[in-house]
Formats: structure tokens, C-alpha cells, sequence
């Protein structure tokens, strides 16, 4: 087959650690293979091991994790205790930030605490300017006396981040070596994040100083475990060493939803439809993100009120999974998350201890998921247990216990039906144009009423939508950003200065790729300018060639609605992008198709939107090629389930993917 990798390829083994559930996928030069196991939260190397170990692989093999170590670290404010090292005069930066409100209108407004207390910073004695002028170097004095408080400041990280180290990082390199002599781990922003930006450049290097501690345990302790190479994906979709991952773990912050992009990405390909909102709904939050042909990348983003200034791909979060727990607030309003019944109790309906109903639980509830074919039989359900806990919230809310799982669906519905308006519409983006591809263990559930919501025409449900972020790791490429911050304006910015800027990043990227064993001839790069109107505060980043003007002025155009194109612009930054080739190889169709008519596996009573029907329950193996069928019907598999309402129709495509559409005939 052309394309086809040769057959004497290492298997690939990727492996996602969710909130709920650790998922496998496994590539061979025979077909692939696929596995889950429940995840071991305080210990996610524990469930990586269990589930090699069921699946039995023998010999050589390569590994890519996509890991949720530094997000948990981050997001629960359990990492390292950390010092601050900054130019004196600037060590609250991060306190203060931009000024934002982000409570509007709250009478007492809460300000979330940084992430390094006030004594822990401090000060050093020097200074650069913004074009890389050396103002005042740090005496040999000032060193010994900032090294002897660090000393007794009993720190488990360092971070290290010098006023405009970015234009000359002549004083960091300095300092960081001085700094060594304390055997601490240490974060330096001109490694880090080296652009200007003084804030988010500092809460960077303090979010990596913040979880680079665990994540180094964490991953050297699987490797100790499992005893062989481990590549770690990063948030924008490479794959690093965990000798980087280690030390760079911010850029790991979102892994595993970058797994899911890049799987949701090459299903948009091989099915044909290249707009697409994507939805990956696992157990403890949703993920989302647009792709318009191919994939939105940003260098700055949010998580867990931190900035986070990083190459990663453009992916919005939010508290809403399968785990998400149903509660009612203050109000008496019947609120969904962000707080998460996780792996461990989980959902009621899982028999593990959970008290507190979920959206897992909800849709059982309903007769939306069968129990006799959760993870396809292999994890029995206890339906009977989830009813003590619905009375009750029922009785809370003042309806019927149906009503009230209905209810839990909605909201969690109406949660992500608001995030991809924000995804999409505020973005400029009409959601009619583009295909819903909902994935993870909970997404198929919900996709065909979130269509409806936002009058998205068409739901494409890939093969093995449970397990598509490790389907996505497994072809993860090398992957590494350089940047270099110039603020020049537009006469200063000629062709030959830009290359010259260009030449220098392909030398560094040269140099890390041989660090990493990949072979220089393999690279492939990408030179981006980061451009703006003089005068404007943030920038567009667009590829680098010779007309790049004209470039700037459209794409403004078509961002913001108007274009100024007699006024001078800004080159603010210089991006490279280097990536090694994936081998260009397409696996075996994922799902057989057999038979000639779809065959009923079993029968379900469902409820949806206060009716009862009885509904045919398929199993996905089963489904011929080209079959279909109108709904109500769920369509059962390993990793996921699939709602087809009253009113939708489902079709199989050739290529293994399901494809829901409008019933013509129905509206339901």
C-alpha cells in the first residue's frame, strides 16, 4: 500500500493518563491494539505499568506518554515550595500582574495568591535595558549574599527571571551558574520563555519552577518502572525526552488534550471533512478546539488563573466530564462541576464508594449507556445504587427522579454548548460551517444534542472515540519552538536581517535535535513573524515570506473586521518551528466492518426529554459499511458509547467513522 511504514517498524505504545481512566493504543505493522485501565491518581505511573503489563508486549518498543502530572500539580496548588530570583525593584511582578478584574462586579473580590510568597523573592542588583544594554552588572558581593539567603530560605525550586533577559541573557547565565551550587532544580526564563512581557515571562518560569519537581519524580519514577525510552508530549503536540519534559515541564501543561488534537486532526483528514469543533469529554473535564484545515496554535494562554506564556496548540477547558459531580448551589439552581468524582471513588453507578451523583451516573440512569456493554463487558455497573442518590437530589429540586437526571444532562449540555459559542461565534467562526467530532469516553453521548444547539449540521464519531488521544500520541512528531523578541519597525525589518534572525533559531534547533538523537536531514521548519500596527498592544502571527505586509493587513481584516493599510507595522517577534517527519503511514481500518445488516446486540429503555422509548442497542464492530439507521438507537463499543436521539440518523462511512445527520423525516 503506498505510504504504508515498513513493516520492520517498532511498535508504538501510547498511553493517556486521564482523570478517570489510562488509555493504551498500540501500533504495530499488523494493525493496532487498544486497552484501559482505571487510572491510580496518587500514583499514575502504577496504572501506565498495570496496563503494559495486561496488554503483554514483548521486546522493543517505543513509548509516548501524554501526562497530567504538571496540570494536577498546578491545578491543585500541591507543587514545590519556590524561590523567585528577579532584578531588584520587579519582585512583585507577579502579584501585581495586568490589573485585570476578572470578578467584575464581585463587592469583595478574591485575588488568587501566586505562586511565590512575598519572602520568597528577591531582589538582585542589576540591570538591562530593553535592547540588551548592560545598565549594571551584579557584583561578586551581591552573588555571595543572595546565595547565602537563598541558603536559608529552605526552597525545594528556584526560579530565575531577569529584567529583559530575553534582548541579552548575559546576567541570567550568570547567575544560573552561580545558582547550580545549590543542587536545586532551576528554571531560568531565557531558556523558558524568552520573549518580552515582563509578567507572563515571570509567571512562566515560576509555573514551570512549580511543578518541574513533580513531574521529574513522577516520570523517574515510571522509568524505573517500565525500564525503557519514554518521549512525553508536549502542550503543542511534539514529543520531548523526559530529559526535557523534566526540566521544561510547563511545557506539558496540556499533553493530553494536545493528544486528542492531533487525533482529532488526522480522523478530519482520513473522513474527509477538514472544519471541524472538536469536543473530548472524559471524566473530569471537556476540551475543545477548532480546527479550520488544520490546527490553532497560540503562545500564551491561562491555566489555573496563571499566565502561561508557551507554544501550544489553541485548546479551551472546562470542569465538565462524565465524573463531574451534580449539586445544587445557594440558589436552588442545579449546578454540574468542575468538581469531579475522579477514578477513585468515580461514579456511584461504578460501585467504588461514590456517593454523589455524576453525569456517568445520569445517563445510566436514562438508559443511555448498557451496562452489559460498558468497556464492553469487561467493567460491570451497578445501576440499582445510583437510585438512593437521584431520589435525593429529585426531592431537592422538586421533580421526578427522570427529570432530574435529565436535568444533570442539560446542564452539563448548556456548560459546553457556551464554550464552543466562545470557541467558535466569538471567534469570528460560524458554527454551521464546521462538523462536531466529539471523542473521549463521555463525547458521543452528548453530540448530537449539542449540535442541535448550535445548529452544527453534521457529528463525525471517529473509530475508538474513547481512546483517540492515544491514537493522536502514537504519531506525535519531534517537536521544539524557538522565539526571538525584536520590536523592530518595518524599516528596520529587511528580508536579510529577518533570515539572519532565522539562520541562528535553525542553528539552535540543529544543535537540540542532535541532543535528542534525531537526525538533522529529518528537521522541517516553519518561520512565523509575530507582526502588529504600531501602536497596538498584541500581535497576529503569520508565516514568514516576502510579502508578509500584505499578509498582515488581510489577516487583520479578517480578524478584527477592518485593516489600517497606509500604517506602519511592528515585527515584535521571530518564530521557528522545527519538526522531525512522522513516518507518513496510515493504519489498518480501526473498526471491521461485517455482515450485511446491522445487527441488534441488545434493547434498551431510554428516556429523552420526558418520553420513554424502546431502543435498539448496536454494537459498533457489527455495523456494515454504508449501514443506517434512524434513531432512538445507542451504538455500544469499547471505549465509548454513542446517543442517536429521536430525529437524527446515523451512517457509516467507509473508512470506520459514523456520521450523524438530521432525520429529513423526523424531526423529533
Amino acid at each position: 500500500m503506498k505510504g504504508r511504514r515498513p513493516r520492520s517498524f517498532a511498535p508504538v505504545v501510547a498511553v493517556d493518563t486521564g482523570g478517570t481512566f489510562t488509555d493504551f493504543f498500540v501500533l504495530t505493522p499488523d494493525g493496532v491494539r487498544s486497552h484501559k485501565v482505571l487510572s491510580t491518581p496518587r500514583d499514575p505511573s502504577r496504572a501506565v505499568a498495570q496496563g503494559l503489563s495486561e496488554l503483554g508486549l514483548k521486546g522493543a518498543y517505543a513509548l509516548v506518554h501524554g501526562s497530567t502530572v504538571a496540570t494536577n500539580a498546578l491545578l491543585e496548588r500541591k507543587g514545590a515550595r519556590v524561590a523567585l530570583v528577579t532584578t531588584a525593584g520587579f519582585e512583585d511582578v507577579i502579584e501585581i500582574g495586568r490589573q485585570e478584574r476578572p470578578q467584575l462586579y464581585a463587592l469583595e473580590p478574591r485575588k488568587v495568591p501566586p505562586l511565590v510568597a512575598r519572602r520568597l523573592r528577591f531582589g538582585l542588583a542589576e540591570r538591562v535595558g530593553p535592547g540588551g544594554k548592560v545598565l549594571r552588572r551584579p557584583t561578586a558581593q551581591d552573588l555571595k549574599a543572595l546565595l547565602r539567603r537563598l541558603r536559608g530560605a529552605r526552597v525545594e525550586s528556584l526560579a530565575l527571571c531577569l529584567l529583559h533577559a530575553y534582548a541579552n541573557p548575559a546576567h541570567e547565565r550568570r547567575l544560573a551558574r552561580a545558582l547550580k551550587t545549590l543542587a536545586k532544580p532551576l528554571s531560568v526564563s531565557s531558556e523558558i520563555s524568552p520573549e518580552f512581557r515582563e509578567y507572563e515571562r515571570a509567571s512562566t518560569v515560576c509555573v514551570n519552577a512549580y511543578v518541574a519537581p513533580a513531574m521529574a519524580r513522577y516520570l523517574g519514577r515510571l522509568q524505573r518502572r517500565l525500564r525503557r525510552p519514554i518521549r512525553v508530549l508536549q502542550s503543542n503536540g511534539g514529543a520531548l525526552s523526559i530529559r526535557e519534559a523534566s526540566r521544561q515541564a510547563v511545557r506539558t501543561l496540556l499533553s493530553g488534550p494536545a493528544g486528542g488534537a492531533l487525533g482529532a486532526l488526522r480522523a478530519a483528514e482520513a473522513a474527509g471533512h477538514p472544519r471541524l469543533l472538536t469536543l473530548d469529554m472524559g471524566g473530569t473535564s471537556t476540551d475543545m478546539s477548532l480546527i479550520d484545515g488544520a490546527l490553532e496554535f497560540t503562545s500564551e494562554a491561562t491555566l489555573g488563573d496563571f499566565p502561561v506564556k508557551t507554544p501550544m496548540i489553541r485548546i479551551d477547558t472546562i470542569g465538565a466530564g462524565g465524573g463531574s459531580l451534580a449539586w445544587i448551589d445557594a440558589g436552588g439552581a442545579l449546578r454540574v462541576g468542575p468538581q469531579s468524582a475522579g477514578a477513585d471513588p468515580g461514579p456511584v453507578c461504578y460501585g467504588r464508594g461514590g456517593l454523589k451523583l455524576t453525569v456517568t451516573d445520569a445517563h445510566v440512569a436514562l438508559g443511555r449507556i448498557p451496562p452489559r456493554h460498558f468497556l464492553g463487558g469487561r467493567m460491570r455497573l451497578f445501576p440499582k445504587r445510583i437510585e438512593a442518590p437521584l431520589r435525593q437530589l429529585a426531592k431537592r429540586l422538586g421533580l421526578s427522579p427522570r427529570e432530574a437526571a435529565e436535568g444533570v444532562v442539560a446542564v452539563a449540555n448548556a456548560n459546553m454548548a457556551r464554550s464552543l459559542r466562545i470557541l467558535s461565534l466569538q471567534r469570528g467562526h460560524d458554527p454551521r460551517r464546521f462538523a462536531l467530532l466529539p471523542f473521549g469516553g463521555a463525547g458521543p453521548l452528548h453530540a448530537a444534542e449539542l449540535a442541535e444547539a448550535l445548529q452544527i449540521p453534521r457529528v463525525l464519531i471517529p473509530p475508538r472515540p474513547g481512546l483517540l488521544s492515544a491514537y493522536g500520541m502514537a504519531f506525535a512528531e519531534w517537536r521544539r519552538d524557538y522565539v526571538r523578541t525584536v520590536l523592530w519597525p518595518e524599516r528596520d525589518a529587511s528580508l536579510a536581517a529577518l533570515r539572519r534572525i532565522f539562520e541562528g533559531l535553525k542553528v539552535q534547533a540543529r544543535r537540540d535535535a542532535r541532543a535528542d538523537r534525531i537526525a538533522p536531514r529529518s528537521l522541517r521548519f516553519e518561520a512565523v513573524l509575530d507582526l502588529r500596527y504600531v501602536g497596538q498592544s498584541f500581535e497576529l502571527g503569520l508565516p514568514f515570506h516576502p510579502g508578509f505586509r500584505k499578509d498582515f493587513d488581510a489577516a487583520h481584516r479578517r480578524r478584527y473586521g477592518h485593516a489600517y493599510r497606509g500604517r506602519p507595522i511592528e515585527v515584535v517577534n521571530l518564530r521557528l518551528q522545527a519538526t522531525a517527519k512522522a513516518d507518513d503511514w496510515a493504519p489498518p481500518n480501526e473498526i471491521p466492518a461485517r455482515g450485511r445488516l446491522p445487527k441488534t446486540a441488545d434493547a434498551t429503555r431510554l428516556y429523552w426529554r420526558g418520553e420513554r422509548f424502546e431502543a435498539p442497542v448496536f454494537l459498533r464492530e457489527s455495523l456494515p459499511a454504508r449501514a443506517t439507521f434512524s434513531g432512538p438507537a445507542l451504538v455500544a463499543e469499547f471505549s465509548a458509547t454513542t446517543f442517536v436521539p429521536p430525529g437524527w440518523r446515523l451512517r457509516r462511512l467507509p473508512g470506520g467513522a459514523l456520521l450523524l445527520t438530521r432525520d429529513g423525516r423526523s424531526r423529533g
